[in-house]
C-alpha cells in the first residue's frame, strides 16, 4: 500500500456533488484511409477482451482515505463505455456529450478513472477522414496534469504502423523497461521528516519577502482578488468549450516583445476574460488574479501531484494591452524567482502556507464572497510528435479540468504538435455564453499580434523595471 501525499488528500477532501475532482482529457481521432466501419468497435472490442490487467496507476484503489492499494477486482465495464453519437455529430454534440460526462462523480469504491470511446463524429471538412473521439477522467488525487499528459504520451504510438494491442490502463506492460522511471519513488520517514525541518527557514524568509514588497503590484497576496461573476457558487453542470490555434502565432508575439510564451498566452486570457466581463457589465475595477499552476517534477514518475500555484496579477483593470502584458511579466516573474530560491519540498510547505486559508475556505465555504483567485489558467506541455491509435492520427487533444465552488472557469490549455489546445471548463449554471470565450480569445490574439508588430517596428522590448525598452531608449506606459 501507498501512502497519500498531502495534497492527494486534499483534492479528496474537497470533493463534492457539486465540485468533482477529476480531470479529463477529449482526444479526437481520424479513421486510417483503409479503415473498414467496425474499426472503431474492433478498438473497444480488443479492450474488453484484454485479459492484461491495469496497470499503475489504473489499478489503484483507496483505502480508508489514507493509502492507495492494489484493486484485485478489476471490472471492465465499469470503466470502459462505448457511445456512438447520432450522426453525423459535429464538436458541438460532442463537447456536450463531454460536459455532461464531466460533471459526474467517480466511484469512490473502484479505481478513479473512466474511458470513452465515442464515434459518429462528422469530418473536420468535406472529403476528410471521419472521426471518432477518446475521452478519459481520472481523479486528480491519482495524478496532476504533467502526470496525465505523460500517461497520454504512453499510451499512444509515435508510428502510423505500430499495432497498439493493449488497452490504455495497460500502458505498463508495454514499458517494461521504463517501469522503475513511472513508479514513485519510497522514501523513509526519517528522510521525509529531516526534510520538512529543513525547510522552516527558506519558507519563513519568503514569507518575509512578501510582506516587505506589499504594496508591489506584481506581489500578490492571497487577500488581493475582487470580487466578481467568475466567483459564484457552482452546480454540478458543466460546459467544456475547445479550440485550437496556431502555436506560432503565440511564439511570435513573444518573440517580438521578448517575453515568454506562457506570458503571451496569460496576456490573451486575460484580454478575452476582461472582453467578457465587459459585455456582461461585470468587468471589477481592480485587477483579476489567476491562479497558475507550476510543475515541480524533476523526473519521469506519473504517480499523484508534485505541483505548486503562483499567483499572477492578469491586469485586467488596464485598458492598454502593453500596459496588461507588462504587469502580467513582472507578476510571473516574481513568483518565478521565488521558487527558484527554494527546492521541491521548500516550495510545497510555503505553498501550504500562503494559500492555507484558501483551503480551508474551499473545503468550508465559510467566506463564499472573498476568494484568494479568480479562476485557474493552466498550461500544460504535450507532444511534439504525431500519436496514432492502432493507424488512427490523433487530430487534437482538448484537456478538461476541475472548477470550485468560488471558482467557476478554468482555462487549461496543452500544447500538440504545432497547435495550443485551449479546452475552457466552466460551470454553466453560474457563467453564460462560455463559449464566447473561444472567438474573444480569437480577437485578443489578433490585437496582441498587432501591437507586438508595431513594437517590434520600433525597436522595443518588455523590461521588468523600466517600462518597454529598445534602440537605447525607453517608451513609459501609463501605469
Amino acid at each position: 500500500m501507498r501512502l497519500l501525499t498531502a495534497v492527494d488528500q486534499l483534492f479528496l477532501l474537497l470533493e463534492s456533488r457539486k465540485q468533482p475532482m477529476h480531470v479529463g482529457g477529449l482526444f479526437l481521432f481520424e479513421l486510417p484511409e483503409d479503415a473498414d466501419i467496425s474499426f472503431v468497435h474492433q478498438l473497444v472490442k480488443q479492450m474488453q477482451d484484454s485479459h492484461v490487467p491495469p496497470t499503475f496507476p489504473f489499478n489503484q484503489v483507496l483505502e480508508h482515505m489514507v493509502f492507495w492499494k492494489k484493486d484485485k477486482n478489476f471490472d471492465v465495464e465499469h470503466h470502459l463505455h462505448h457511445v456512438a453519437l447520432p450522426k453525423p455529430a459535429r464538436v458541438r454534440e460532442l463537447l456536450m456529450y463531454v460536459s455532461r460526462e464531466h460533471g459526474r462523480l467517480l466511484d469512490r469504491a473502484m479505481p478513479l478513472w473512466e474511458c470513452h470511446v465515442i464515434e459518429g463524429i462528422q469530418p473536420e471538412s468535406e472529403g476528410s477522414p471521419e472521426r471518432f473521439a477518446l475521452y478519459f477522467k481520472i481523479h486528480h488525487s491519482l495524478v496532476d496534469g504533467i502526470a496525465a499528459m505523460r500517461l497520454v504520451k504512453k499510451s499512444l504510438s509515435q508510428s502510423p504502423n505500430e499495432p497498439v494491442t493493449l488497452p490504455i490502463w495497460s500502458l505498463m506492460a508495454r514499458h517494461r523497461n521504463q517501469i522503475d522511471a513511472i513508479l514513485p519513488k519510497e522514501r523513509s520517514a526519517l528522510r521525509i521528516l529531516k526534510e520538512q525541518v529543513s525547510t522552516i527557514k527558506p519558507v519563513f524568509t519568503e514569507l518575509l519577502d512578501n510582506f516587505k514588497n506589499y504594496n508591489d503590484d506584481s506581489y500578490v497576496s492571497t487577500f488581493d482578488a475582487p470580487r466578481s461573476i467568475l466567483n459564484r457558487r457552482i452546480s454540478a453542470s458543466r460546459r467544456i468549450a475547445a479550440q485550437s490555434y496556431d502555436i506560432k502565432r503565440f511564439n511570435d508575439i513573444a518573440e517580438r516583445i521578448n517575453i515568454s510564451k506562457n506570458d503571451v498566452v496569460l496576456a490573451v486570457c486575460a484580454g478575452a476574460i476582461r472582453r467578457y466581463l465587459i459585455s456582461m457589465d461585470a468587468l471589477p475595477s481592480k485587477p483579476l488574479i489567476a491562479f497558475v499552476p507550476m510543475s515541480l517534477r524533476t523526473d519521469d514518475s506519473v504517480a499523484g501531484n508534485q505541483l505548486s500555484f503562483v499567483l499572477a496579477n492578469l491586469g485586467t483593470h488596464l485598458d492598454d494591452p502593453l500596459s496588461r502584458i507588462k504587469l502580467i511579466h513582472r507578476s510571473m516573474n516574481n513568483g518565478k524567482r521565488r521558487f527558484r530560491r527554494m527546492n521541491q519540498a521548500q516550495v510545497i510547505n510555503y505553498s501550504v502556507v500562503s494559500y492555507a486559508w484558501e483551503g480551508i475556505n474551499l473545503a468550508t465555504g465559510l467566506f463564499p464572497k472573498k476568494q484568494a483567485f479568480n479562476l485557474i489558467i493552466s498550461n500544460v506541455p504535450g507532444s511534439e510528435k504525431s500519436l496514432y491509435w492502432n493507424g488512427a492520427r490523433l487530430q487534437s487533444l482538448y484537456p478538461a479540468s476541475i472548477v470550485f465552488n468560488g471558482q467557476a472557469m478554468n482555462i487549461t490549455l496543452a500544447s500538440y504538435l504545432d497547435k495550443i489546445e485551449f479546452g475552457i471548463t466552466a460551470c454553466s449554471k453560474a457563467l453564460p455564453h462560455v463559449q464566447d470565450m473561444l472567438m474573444l480569445i480569437e480577437e485578443e490574439l489578433q490585437l496582441l499580434e498587432k501591437v507586438s508588430k508595431e513594437l517590434e517596428f520600433n525597436g522595443i522590448t518588455v523590461e521588468d523595471k523600466s517600462g518597454y525598452k529598445g534602440n537605447g531608449k525607453t517608451k513609459k506606459l501609463a501605469p
